[in-house]
């Protein structure tokens, strides 16, 4: 089994920085991708960014240029730092990742509890 911890969301300004992070423990053999995906009250869980592990990323539209996501594949955690936030940032963030256990190699897709993020106008 695959357990991912959260932390670092809260509550923040519009135009505030928060930072996520999110470690990966139990039974990993490999990690394929890390990432972060978010929940808006009323709306569908959707895509935020990921980090593939030869460090190659993707983000949503609507936080290029303000997000960042990084990954310590040492140490099984990634991060999202979040900067110029806006209300519609606003949302519960879920850690993503996927990969393989150990011993028999099975694929896994994992996903943390969620941390709330809200961004006050």
């Amino acid at each position: 089994q695959v357990q991912l911890v959260e932390s670092g969301g809260g509550l923040v300004q519009a135009g505030g920085s928060l930072r996520l992070s999110c470690v990966a423990s139990g039974s990993i053999a490999s990690i394929s991708v890390m990432g972060w995906y978010r929940q808006a009250p009323g709306k569908q869980r959707e895509l935020v960014a990921t980090i593939i592990s030869g460090g190659t990323t993707n983000y949503a539209d609507s936080v290029k240029g303000r997000f960042t996501i990084s990954r310590d594949s040492a140490k099984n955690t990634v991060s999202l730092q979040m900067n110029s936030l806006t209300p519609e940032d606003t949302g519960v963030y879920y850690c993503n990742t996927k990969g393989s256990t150990s011993p028999w190699r099975r694929a896994y897709d994992a996903w943390g509890q969620g941390t709330q993020v809200t961004v006050s106008s």
